[in-house]
């Protein structure tokens, strides 16, 4: 049976290539399986859950990592909180618990220039949240590839539950390596 959790605002844009294959795009998240996930990111932070045993699972791709949200306002797949909180739903009434779940965590990057007056930290606060989000729903951590300059690609195939992640070469314009 395929379970999928989704948010209003996260299904705006969803574009599945031929096959078994979504691409995630930033404030969207898929929970489910037979199918392989992916997502790009630079600041933004990525986190994949899989269950080793029911081969089952889902990946966030969050902008930024909270907000102060209204009273009966749906949940918003853009703010770290919000995203995971889906997720953990979606497993729950998949009948399974976070403990059991293998996760990595990816992104983050810094990708303001160094030039720039204000800078907003925005990779680091991402990363900061998702450190939290782990801990409070007891995840199994399995990988992490975070900060740095280098945009990230990464991919989880849910039947087998491989997580593949390719870095960018250069940081983006007017950004230098420490």
């Amino acid at each position: 049976m395929h379970k999928s959790a989704t948010l209003p605002s996260a299904t705006i844009g969803w574009k599945a290539a031929a096959g078994p294959m979504l691409t995630l795009m930033p404030g969207q998240l898929h929970f489910g399986k037979n199918i392989i996930l992916k997502t790009l990111l630079g600041s933004c932070v990525a986190l994949t859950l899989w269950h080793p045993h029911k081969h089952i699972g889902g990946m966030c791709h969050y902008l930024l990592p909270c907000r102060t949200r209204r009273p009966g306002e749906p949940l918003d797949g853009r703010f770290g909180d919000e995203a995971v909180e889906t997720l953990v739903n979606a497993l729950e009434r998949a009948g399974t618990q976070s403990k059991d779940y293998i996760v990595h965590l990816y992104g983050g990057a810094d990708t303001m220039p160094d030039g720039m007056n204000l800078k907003f930290n925005v990779g680091e606060r991402n990363i900061e949240q998702a450190w939290q989000l782990i801990d409070k729903h007891g995840f199994q951590l399995d990988g992490v590839d975070v900060g740095d300059y280098v945009p990230r690609s990464v991919s989880l195939e849910l039947p087998s539950g491989l997580v593949q992640i390719k870095r960018g070469g250069t940081p983006p314009a007017g950004v230098k390596k420490p």
